[in-house]
């Protein structure tokens, strides 16, 4: 047992202190510090660059500056102050807001159009102030006024299955099937090539003289999910942080608030049993490219090991896009159930509601029975396998590598 846990540490320390892993684990933490970086150096370039100055009649101009207070600058007093700062770039523009023969006019001065949400505000206030205007001119008694000022009514009617439930949906799935092909790809590569390196070298015949060819195997195997079970830890405490940084950020908070709910959805549908899916799936493609790694006729193929493993990944990657809304069919329910796809497909159904407790768990038994077997197996057969140096067939080799231990 010792020995199986030294080769299992060996592998997860040569792994963890690669550059390759390395870059995986901060290169999403790098991105998002740009992305923050940048968002900041934007905001603080475009400071007071969406203030407006307002001038005008001397009522109007009150009226509109107290509704929107946020949105002008008030220490601009004239039209050619208001003009240098445009041409500084610390203003946005200026409005002129008069009434002339009972009509309100505004007119905007600026490098850049108003901003959609200030010209919304803009069109309210004045449409507002027309219609006292057109009410004071038109001498109307208090009841027809009452009558002009009846607005229609309106009611939103959400179902539970449209809106932001299918919106937290859609971004689940896309990040669900991204991540598991992505962590799937990333490690049966590296697997597959650390296997093949070590084909026929002499250091194999001295490592299997001193444990059993399983164990090294199994030991293998156990490092690299070390190393995966790492990466999504890092990955979940990082996001955990960076989703804790952005709540109260200036530049992000606002927007978090907004989409509450779509945000909890989301994490709800990850953050779940489609984990264990997305650890187990990992584990039974690197048992698959380990097997592939053994292949292989000498270590200078190893670049190709992962080859027949990263095809299959590909076709249950693929296969999964015509399904992504319609998760009732039947062929998505089959595999669900079947290894090396429902990593896949159960988390779709799962996402979807539409996986009982009872059929993620037969599928789950399904998926960890198969990963012991071909564990087990491939373990006794791996120093048939490793042992081999002739430049034969694919099958010839593998066909040795059973018959090496009956």
């Amino acid at each position: 047992m010792n020995k199986l846990w030294i080769v299992t540490f060996e592998t997860f320390l040569r792994q963890v202190k690669s550059w390759g892993f390395v870059a995986l684990i901060i290169g999403p933490f790098i991105i998002f510090g740009i992305s923050i970086g940048a968002g900041y150096m934007s905001a603080s370039g475009a400071s007071h660059s969406d203030d407006i100055a307002v001038f005008g009649q001397s009522e109007l101009k009150q009226a509109f500056v107290k509704q929107n207070k946020d949105d002008i600058d008030t220490s601009i007093k004239s039209v050619k102050s208001a003009k240098k700062k445009i041409k500084d770039n610390k203003l946005s523009g200026y409005l002129i807001l008069e009434t002339n023969n009972n009509q309100v006019s505004a007119t905007y001065h600026g490098s850049n159009s108003m901003s959609n949400s200030l010209k919304n505000k803009l069109t309210i206030f004045t449409s507002t102030v027309q219609q006292q205007l057109n009410y004071s001119t038109a001498q109307l008694s208090a009841t027809q006024a009452k009558s002009l000022q009846q607005q229609p009514k309106f009611k939103e009617v959400i179902t539970k299955k449209t809106g932001t439930d299918n919106l937290a949906k859609m971004i689940s799935f896309w990040i669900m099937v991204i991540l598991v092909y992505t962590i799937l790809v990333t490690y049966t590569s590296i697997t597959a090539q650390e296997i093949a390196s070590e084909k026929g070298t002499k250091i194999m015949e001295v490592i299997f003289s001193s444990t059993t060819a399983t164990k090294y195997f199994i030991g293998k195997v156990l490092g690299v999910m070390m190393v995966i079970v790492t990466q999504i830890l890092i990955y979940v405490i990082g996001g955990w942080g960076m989703f804790s940084f952005a709540q109260h950020s200036s530049l992000t908070k606002t927007a978090l608030a907004q989409n509450k709910d779509l945000i909890s959805a989301v994490l709800h549908n990850l953050l779940s049993i489609n984990l264990v899916y997305l650890l187990l799936g990992v584990v039974i493609y690197t048992i698959l490219a380990a097997l592939c790694g053994a292949l292989v006729a000498k270590s200078e193929d190893a670049s190709k090991a992962a080859q027949p493993v990263t095809m299959l990944s590909m076709l249950a990657f693929f296969v999964t896009f015509p399904f992504q809304n319609n998760m009732d069919a039947l062929i998505v329910k089959i595999l669900s159930y079947v290894p090396f796809f429902s990593s896949y497909f159960m988390p779709m159904r799962v996402i979807n509601g539409d996986a009982s407790p009872i059929e993620m768990a037969i599928s789950l038994l399904i998926l960890i029975a198969t990963i012991f077997l071909m564990a087990y197996y491939i373990g006794k057969i791996y120093q048939g396998l490793m042992l081999q140096t002739d430049d034969s067939s694919f099958w010839k080799r593998l066909k040795r590598g059973i018959a090496y231990n009956r």
